[in-house]
Parts: structure tokens; C-alpha cells; sequence
């Protein structure tokens, strides 16, 4: 079984390195309306980026998954034609105005749904396999019985699924409070993260619950144990969230995933990694850990701190005036970056393990120290990583054949020569020559010589080993096949009518609803803000039971830290919280 590992790019150096350390794939934003607003690319890059995956037969989608205003929509689409021409794999998208025209335009390139569209039913998914797209982005909540569900319904389709990185707390797609309290839309890419801030969780009377915490904040997703599970459920595309994160950072999680994820299955792209560090997530920016709903409700939120808090390293077992000591088996180093999960401080000498930090910080016994800055695994992580594919040569009767792992063959015919004086010296100096790939894009996994060669000194076995893999990468990328999008056709939506969370922004879009048979009743918030009590968040983390209140008859509120009121609704049939508006 093939399933694909798709990594995140915030630019094209990014995505370079997301490919050299084993990325099938790598997702990155165009010019404009990719839902990063800061992570946007240069046509010329991206073209570049196609060109270098193309060569590992790995593939780059581009994002366009903002909603569009009617102006904006036909740059879009104008935009979408550009990345046509230069073979993109896939455009990702969410506004229905966008795929309307996309459906007439009839570009060659797949179309994928993104997340913020709201994927996380059967019925949902089902539509947009009816009209024909080539994949769908799963909703990040889903647990491995409900991707199961809906892949069994939708065999034929392929299911990508966020295996890693940080979590949005609602729904993607159906998150208004930054657009709510700021005018800087999630959904057009300008998200402010209000749930990263602080609330006090109260009653409605008055009652203070949980003062100055951050109520609305997630720990990171790693679904690294339930990969051969989500594999078995239907997942056929494994995402890495972050398109903000530096290289670095996706280097590392890109490694993991694939030494973890070809364990399970086999890649769709060619190629072999050499790493020059032990892959490690704990490492990379993280703010705990959480598999969320992947196999039950767990504790997916981290309360104390929206930063980083890395790797687990040691108890303090003692306190003295200006250091204090750890017990761990990990090595310190000095300008590490060690966290008490609240309060960050350098390392400014480590001696005889006592830890001496370059600052005054209130730490007691018993806490436990996290490490966010490793200083000698981050000189690891900026080294190149290679990455090759293996070829098989022969020699015989004068022809030079190589075969790489994709069963591309390049045939070359040697010239004839005078007699070499000691063949199996000549056998032998032509094959290590020969073998000294060096920085190229391959490497040698088996080499025969069937046949007498003729003397050729090394410069000249240079040349041809030079123009030998110079003519086979032409001869694989010549072979390159993108998948192509199939005819799409608008379908019957499955609901009769929708409010401003089908995130309608456009004219084009309001038409695409009618002529799937739905009454509209009202366009997305960022045209306007209704005047009636809306939802601004639905998010499958519940304050109430993050506090050991499951079920509690109390009605609470969140209080920003300027005072503002947000009544939480408690929707414990569905086991969900919404945030609504204080109107």
C-alpha cells in the first residue's frame, strides 16, 4: 500500500529542505490567498520548487484556500491558469466561488478541498466526491472510527489527514472570533489567534473559575501511534501542519514521519534520505503533545502557556542561591533553552549537574524543566540532508546501462577504445570512478561489469558518469506523470440551506449554492457581522471538562483581558463547546 507524506512549506528553501529529508509532497502558498498570509511565494520560486520535486517524482500542491471577495476571484483564478502552466500537482482551495469557475475552466491541475472547508462529515465529503475533486482534507477532530466511516463511504477518494503540528481549537473554517474582535479574518488568512490569549473562565453570576489562563489553548497534535491505525482507517495523505515554521523545524518533523511512516506503507515518491541527526519531534516547537480525538476525548489543551515548551529533560532535585540541579539522562549544553513550562531562561553553564541560568527565576523542587532550544542538535539540524536515488549499472559489449529504483533505463554506448593492459585493473578504477556521485541526485546500488572495458583514463569516466545521470534525471523527468483532474459537475448539495458559516464571500459563490439546490440565507461574516446571536467558535475541546465540570448545569462565560464578555453553550449530545457572541 502507497500513502503520501506531505510536508509544509513557507517558502521555497523550506520546501527544498522538505524534499531532501523525504517529503512525498510539499504544500506551500502562491503570491496570494493562501490562508498564511506571511507565507506567501514568487511564481519563479515556486516553478523552482516544482522542478527540484519533480526529479524525486514528488509532488508540490499550492494553496488558495482563502474565501475571495468578487475582484479577487478572478485573479484567482487568472493565478490558477499561471500554476496550471507550470505543472503545480494541486490547487488547494476553499471558496465555492473559486471551485464554481475552476469547474469551467477545466485545468488540467487536481483541485483539493481544503480543511477549511469544514470536512468532518460523511455527507460533506460525499458532496464534494460527487462533483468530482481529487481529495479532500479531513477535519483535524475526527477520530479513527469516523475517517474510517467516511472512507468507506468514499473508497475511490483520496483522504489527506493532519498527523502533526499545531491545532486550531474550532473547526477549521467555522472560527469568526478573530474576524469578531479585530477585523482580521481567519478565513482569508489573517488570523490574530485570540485563542492563544488569556481568559478567566466565570459563571454567569459572577464566579470566578479559572482566572488569567489560557482557556482556548491547545497542545500540539502528534498522531505518530496511530499511524498504522489512521493507514488501516483509509488515510492516504499524512499533513504536517506549518507553513510558519523555519526550515529547521520541518526538517525534523519531515524525518520522523517518514523513518515512522515507512513502517506502515510505501512511499509515492523515489529516493533515500541520509540524516545527520536522530530525528526527534520533542525537539522542534511544541507546546505538549496531544493525539486529540484519534482514539477517545483526552487532555488536549495546555492552560499555562502558548510557547514552546520542547523536550522533557529532569526533576529539580535542589535549589541553590544562583543554580540549581536536575535529575536527568539527558546532556546539558550551555545556551540551551530550558522552560519550566511557564517561564523561559538560557543555560549559562552546566557543571557537575548543577545548571547555572542567565537569569532570576522562581523555581522550586520538584518542577519539572522542558528544553526548547538544543544548541548542539540545532547545529545538527542545519546541515544539508541528502537525498538520492539508487540506480543499478552494467557494462556489456560496449554499452553502459543504468536503471534507477523507478525502472527508468538510459542506455550509452561506450567508444571503442584501445585494449586496457590490466582489465581488472580497469574494471576496477572505472567502478570506483564511476561510484563517486557525490552531490548528484544518485547513488549507486549495484554495479556489474560483464564485459572487457576499454582503457579510458579517470577524467574521461568522470565525463561520462557526469553526462550519464545528467541524461538520466532529463529521462525521469521526461517520464514525470501528473495526475490529472477529471471532469467536475456540479451536484445537489445536502442541505436545503445555509447561514454565513458556509463562509459565502463572493457572488460566484452564492450562485454555486443556488445551483446545488440551497436557499442562502445570509453571506459569510466578513461581508457582515449579523446582528443575531452566531456562533464565532464550535470546538470539540470542552472547558467543562477540562476543569472536571462533565455535564455541569452552570452556565459559563469566557472574560478577555479587556473585560469582554463570550457565553460558552455546552452541546453535550455532540460532546462540543461554542463560543458565541456577547450581543
Amino acid at each position: 500500500m502507497q500513502t503520501e507524506l506531505l510536508a509544509p512549506a513557507k517558502d521555497k528553501e523550506t520546501a527544498i529542505a522538505a524534499i531532501d529529508c523525504g517529503a512525498d509532497a510539499v504544500y506551500i502558498g502562491a503570491s496570494e490567498f493562501g490562508a498564511r498570509k506571511n507565507a506567501s511565494n514568487s511564481l519563479e520560486d515556486i516553478k523552482e520548487v516544482v522542478n527540484y520535486a519533480h526529479k524525486f517524482w514528488a509532488k508540490v500542491f499550492v494553496t488558495l484556500n482563502t474565501i475571495l471577495t468578487d475582484d479577487e476571484l478572478e485573479e484567482a483564478v487568472a493565478l490558477a491558469r499561471e500554476l496550471d502552466k507550470m505543472q503545480v500537482d494541486a490547487l488547494i482551495i476553499q471558496d465555492m466561488g473559486l471551485l464554481y469557475r475552476l469547474i469551467h475552466e477545466k485545468l488540467k491541475t487536481p483541485i483539493h478541498i481544503s480543511t477549511q472547508c469544514d470536512n468532518r462529515d460523511v455527507d460533506k465529503v460525499s458532496f464534494f466526491r460527487k462533483i468530482g475533486v481529487s481529495r479532500v482534507v479531513l477535519a483535524r477532530e475526527l477520530s479513527l472510527e469516523q475517517i474510517k466511516e467516511v472512507h468507506n463511504a468514499n473508497p475511490n477518494l483520496e483522504l489527506e489527514a493532519f498527523v502533526h503540528g499545531a491545532l486550531c481549537v474550532s473547526y477549521s473554517g467555522q472560527c469568526y472570533l478573530s474576524q469578531y474582535i479585530g477585523g482580521r479574518s481567519a478565513n482569508r488568512g489573517e488570523c490574530a489567534q485570540p485563542c492563544r490569549k488569556k481568559y478567566t473562565v466565570e459563571t454567569t453570576d459572577g464566579k470566578v473559575l479559572a482566572k488569567d489562563v489560557y482557556a482556548l489553548c491547545l497542545k500540539d497534535f502528534n498522531a505518530s501511534s496511530h499511524l498504522k491505525d489512521m493507514v488501516e482507517a483509509g488515510v492516504f495523505s499524512f499533513k504536517i501542519e506549518g507553513r510558519l515554521k523555519d526550515a529547521g523545524y520541518v526538517k525534523n518533523v519531515t524525518a520522523y514521519y517518514r523513518q515512522e511512516l515507512d513502517k506502515y506503507s510505501n512511499k509515492t515518491s523515489s529516493g533515500k534520505s541520509v540524516y545527520p541527526f536522530i530525528p526527534n519531534p520533542e525537539k522542534s516547537f511544541n507546546r505538549g503533545f496531544t493525539d486529540y480525538f484519534l482514539a477517545g476525548r483526552k487532555d488536549c489543551y495546555n492552560f499555562f502557556s502558548p510557547k514552546s515548551m520542547g523536550e522533557y529533560v529532569g526533576k529539580i532535585v535542589e535549589i541553590k542561591e544562583n543554580h540549581f540541579k536536575i535529575k536527568t539522562d539527558k546532556e546539558i549544553h550551555a545556551q540551551d533553552g530550558l522552560t519550566n513550562g511557564i517561564d523561559g531562561f538560557l543555560v549559562n553553564k552546566y557543571e557537575k549537574g548543577y545548571i547555572y541560568p542567565n537569569k532570576s527565576i522562581k523555581l522550586k523542587t520538584g518542577d519539572l524543566i522542558y528544553r526548547n532550544v538544543d544548541v548542539e542538535f540545532e547545529k545538527l539540524l542545519a546541515q544539508k540532508v541528502k537525498r538520492q536515488i539508487g540506480i543499478k549499472v552494467v557494462f556489456s559489449n560496449g554499452k553502459l546501462i543504468l536503471e534507477d529504483e523507478d525502472k527508468i533505463s538510459l542506455s550509452i554506448d561506450l567508444p571503442v577504445g584501445e585494449a586496457a593492459k590490466n582489465p581488472d585493473k580497469m574494471a576496477e578504477t572505472f567502478t570506483k570512478q564511476f561510484s563517486k556521485t557525490g552531490d548528484s541526485d544518485f547513488y549507486i546500488t549495484n554495479f556489474e561489469i560483464l564485459s572487457e572495458l576499454p582503457f579510458m583514463p579517470i577524467s574521461h569516466i568522470n565525463e561520462i558518469r557526469r553526462k550519464a545521470l545528467e541524461e538520466l534525471m532529463q529521462k525521469r523527468l521526461a517520464s514525470y506523470k501528473r495526475q490529472g483532474q477529471k471532469e467536475m459537475s456540479l451536484q445537489p448539495f445536502y442541505k436545503s440551506e445555509v447561514d454565513y458559516r458556509a463562509n459565502i464571500h463572493n457572488q460566484i459563490a452564492k450562485a454555486f449554492y443556488e445551483e446545488c439546490g440551497v436557499n442562502v440565507l445570509e453571506m459569510s461574516l466578513e461581508t457582515n457581522i449579523p446582528s443575531h446571536k452566531m456562533e464565532l467558535m464550535r470546538t470539540k475541546h470542552c472547558i467543562k471538562y477540562a476543569l472536571g465540570m462533565c455535564k455541569s448545569p452552570l452556565h459559563l462565560v469566557l472574560r478577555d483581558e479587556f473585560g469582554k464578555i463570550y457565553p460558552l453553550k455546552f452541546d453535550c449530545s455532540n460532546c462540543e463547546m461554542i463560543v458565541l457572541n456577547s450581543k
